[in-house]
């Protein structure tokens, strides 16, 4: 697996799936009404990334394999101090859809370790939604704790 700085163009195109995905991630898991999703992903990333793809400490990765380095995803990471120790933060790993369940998350969380043990970053953090079990199985099941959980229970309104 090997990791590529993306260009500005594949820095466009994830860009737009990204923000897609995270805006239709936080309307199910109930956070954001669909009316609102998109705006407020945008204004997230806007935010997290003043200066898009070339924002400090901040880096936007094409997973390639084989000979071809045929490219099968996309991931985005950033420096954080947590704990008192700087770490990788995932902010988002994506495998396109032709190529899951062939081992490329593993191959590139894996290969994130050996690029923050060469940034002399302490460990590797991310973030999983509730209703996603699969990525939530496959983390636990490469050795990621969980650290805190957020949940949330509706009540009927007074008078409804």
């Amino acid at each position: 697996m090997l990791l590529v700085p993306m260009t500005d163009s594949e820095f466009e195109r994830f860009s737009k799936r990204s923000v897609a995905d995270y805006a239709a991630e936080k309307v199910r898991s109930g956070e954001w009404s669909e009316s609102e999703s998109l705006a407020q992903a945008e204004a997230s990333f806007r935010s997290l990334l003043p200066d898009g793809r070339r924002t400090e400490h901040h880096w936007f990765l094409v997973l390639r394999i084989g000979a071809q380095q045929t490219a099968v995803g996309s991931l985005w990471y950033a420096s954080q101090i947590r704990a008192n120790q700087p770490v990788a933060y995932v902010y988002d790993i994506y495998i396109d859809p032709e190529h899951r369940r062939e081992g490329h998350a593993v191959a590139a969380l894996n290969a994130l370790d050996l690029v923050a043990q060469g940034q002399g970053l302490g460990g590797v953090a991310l973030h999983v939604f509730g209703h996603n079990s699969a990525a939530r199985a496959l983390y636990e099941r490469m050795g990621y704790s969980t650290t805190n959980i957020h949940m949330f229970k509706p009540v009927s309104r007074a008078g409804s």
